[in-house]
């Protein structure tokens, strides 16, 4: 989104739950910086629908998803070419969000989302493996920097910028790329990140139950995915409504809303809806 990137074909891809997705190996090819993103203009187009009902919203992808995305062992040889250390990969993408995000305000938005699949890795049973760890403790290292560098963000943006987030499983062909309960990351995810709301998937067992929802610090929201893009078949309305009075017993029904658990799909193929 931010950097200088090679993105090409190279017969690679991101394993999901029983098929591969096809997607462009992406790597830095030099130092990362802002330039004007034509997200943007998008906006722009954009905020000209909003009325006294609605507000536009952009949605990029979170700091944490894009520091993973060059400091994976995939990606580990490239970025290291350009950076000593993770530290200064860090203040680059910070420095190079905040003038982004700066346009976009200067563009008239004031509802930003970062995706974030991070945490629904380091949630998934194989997030040791990945991260090289023993136990899900192990992890809460990986987690703690992740965490900062979305809140360094949150906290040089203008005051009066919503920036939610949301916690991204995957999507691509119906199928999905991680799972697991928000357990092993409620404490630092809810407890420490300075989002003014989560969006959060519950539409399966694969997310498990509310319990970590107790977790969430301060005012913060709660959004419940709990309507499925996954899937053609329609839910049923009191079961939705039981779902959500389970949710209450962990988070005040004041700060609980209702969405679908993903907007988005990870591929052009879309799902089976």
């Amino acid at each position: 989104i931010l950097q200088r990137s090679a993105h090409e074909k190279d017969g690679g891809g991101v394993q999901f739950n029983g098929e591969m997705a096809d997607l462009e190996a992406t790597y830095l090819v030099g130092k990362v910086k802002a330039k004007v993103h034509p997200f943007v203009e998008y906006f722009k187009f954009l905020k000209q629908f909003e009325d006294e009902q609605t507000v536009a919203k952009q949605t990029v992808p979170s700091p944490a998803q894009f520091l993973a995305q060059f400091t994976m062992p995939f990606n580990r040889y490239a970025t290291e070419q350009y950076y000593t250390s993770d530290e200064e990969l860090v203040k680059d993408i910070v420095n190079a969000y905040g003038k982004v995000i700066d346009d976009l305000y200067a563009a008239g938005c004031r509802n930003l989302q970062f995706d974030d699949c991070t945490w629904g890795m380091l949630a998934d049973k194989t997030a040791t493996l990945v991260y090289g760890k023993k136990t899900f403790e192990g992890l809460k290292e990986v987690q703690k920097l992740y965490k900062d560098i979305n809140n360094r963000v949150i906290d040089q943006a203008p005051e009066d910028m919503i920036i939610n987030t949301h916690v991204c499983r995957g999507n691509f062909h119906s199928t999905y790329a991680s799972s697991g309960a928000y357990t092993p990351v409620a404490d630092v995810l809810f407890g420490e990140e300075n989002a003014n709301a989560y969006y959060l998937e519950f539409d399966d067992e694969r997310s498990g139950g509310f319990e970590p929802l107790a977790k969430v610090s301060g005012n913060k929201k709660v959004v419940l995915g709990l309507i499925t893009t996954k899937s053609p078949v329609l839910e049923d309305k009191a079961q939705v409504i039981a779902r959500i009075r389970e949710a209450e017993k962990f988070a005040p029904l004041d700060r609980l809303y209702l969405s679908p658990q993903c907007g988005f799909a990870s591929c052009e193929i879309g799902n089976k809806l």
